[in-house]
C-alpha cells in the first residue's frame, strides 16, 4: 500500500467517524427542536432523493421489482429512521451513541447467530461483554433517579432502531447487493414508501420551525450519513481494510458523548463516561478479525 493511498484511507475513515458522530449530535438537536420525528425523516429522505435523482438518475427498473430490496428499505430506511428520530426526542446524545454504533457489533452477532448459526470466537465474546457492561453502566443513573425515567422510553426506541439496523446489515451482507445500489435504493425506495404517508397522515411541525433548523436537518441528514458517509466508508475499507476502519469507527460513542457536552449542554457523568469507554473498547474488539494462529510446520 502506497503512503498516499494509506493517507487517503485514513482521511476517509476519520471523515466517516466525524459524520457519524455529527449524526448523533444533529439528530439529538433535531429531537430537542419543535420538529417531529416524522419531519426529520421526511427532510432526510426528501433531500437525499432529490440529490441522487439529479446526479445519478432513477433506479434501475429491475431493482424496483426486487422484494428483498423493498424489505431492506423498510428496515434500514423507514423503520430505522422513524425509531431513531423518535428516540432522540427523549434520550440524550450519549445514549444514542452507545445504543446505535456502540451496540451494533453485539446485535449483528446475535442476529447472525440466530439466522446463520455463526458463533463468535473468544475475542469477539470479550468485546460483547464489554459492550454489555457499558450499556449497564450507562443505565445505572436511570435506575436510581426517578427524574430520568422519561429517558427510558427514548432508550427503548433507540434500541429498537439499532436492532432494525443490525437486521438490515445482516440481510444486506447475506444478499450481497452492491453498496452503491443499496445506498441509492434505501434513500429512493424509502422516500417512495414514506413520503406519501407523511404528507397525508403524519403529524408535522415544519411551519413552526425556524428555517435554520429545517436547513440543518435537511442538508446534514440528507447528505452526510445518507450519501457521503457511505462513500467515505467504502473508500476507507478499500484502502485500509475493515479491521483498521473498525478501530477508528469504535471511537464514535466517546466522541459523540464528549461533543454533546459543549454543543447540547448535556451532562457527562462518571457512569456515562465509563459506559462510553467500555462500549468503544468492546466495539473495537468485536469488530476486529482475530489474529491468525500459526501452527509449527514439520521439517
Amino acid at each position: 500500500m502506497s503512503p498516499t493511498s494509506q493517507r487517503a484511507g485514513y482521511l476517509a475513515a476519520f471523515g466517516t467517524l466525524l459524520i457519524w458522530t455529527g449524526f448523533i449530535v444533529i439528530s439529538r438537536l433535531g429531537g430537542k427542536s419543535v420538529l417531529t420525528a416524522y419531519d426529520i425523516l421526511a427532510l432526510r429522505l426528501g433531500t437525499a432523493s432529490v440529490l441522487l435523482l439529479l446526479m445519478f438518475g432513477p433506479l434501475p427498473r429491475e431493482s424496483l421489482r426486487d422484494a428483498r430490496l423493498w424489505l431492506l428499505a423498510v428496515l434500514g430506511g423507514v423503520g430505522y429512521g422513524v425509531l431513531v428520530y423518535a428516540g432522540f426526542k427523549h434520550a440524550p446524545a450519549a445514549h444514542g451513541a452507545i445504543l446505535l454504533p456502540g451496540l451494533q457489533p453485539f446485535l449483528i452477532a446475535v442476529i447472525a447467530w440466530w439466522l446463520a448459526g455463526e458463533r463468535p470466537g473468544p475475542q469477539r465474546t470479550l468485546g460483547y461483554l464489554l459492550i454489555g457492561t457499558g450499556v449497564v453502566l450507562t443505565a445505572m443513573p436511570l435506575m436510581h433517579d426517578p427524574a430520568l425515567a422519561g429517558q427510558l422510553g427514548g432508550d427503548a426506541l433507540l434500541l429498537a432502531a439499532s436492532m432494525a439496523w443490525a437486521l438490515f446489515s445482516v440481510l444486506a451482507k447475506r444478499w450481497a447487493y452492491s453498496p452503491w445500489l443499496l445506498t441509492r435504493f434505501i434513500a429512493l425506495g424509502s422516500a417512495i414508501l414514506y413520503l406519501p404517508v407523511y404528507f397525508v397522515a403524519l403529524p408535522k411541525a415544519l411551519a413552526a420551525a425556524p428555517l435554520t433548523t429545517i436547513a440543518i436537518q435537511a442538508l446534514y441528514q440528507g447528505i452526510g450519513p445518507t450519501i457521503l458517509a457511505m462513500v467515505l466508508f467504502l473508500k476507507a475499507v478499500q484502502a485500509l481494510g475493515p479491521s483498521r476502519v473498525s478501530a477508528v469507527i469504535a471511537l464514535v460513542p466517546v466522541l459523540a458523548g464528549l461533543a454533546a457536552v459543549p454543543l447540547l449542554g448535556e451532562p457527562l457523568t462518571g457512569w456515562l463516561a465509563a459506559g462510553m469507554v467500555s462500549v468503544s473498547l468492546g466495539a473495537l474488539l468485536a469488530s476486529r478479525p482475530p489474529k491468525p494462529s500459526f501452527a509449527p510446520q514439520r521439517a
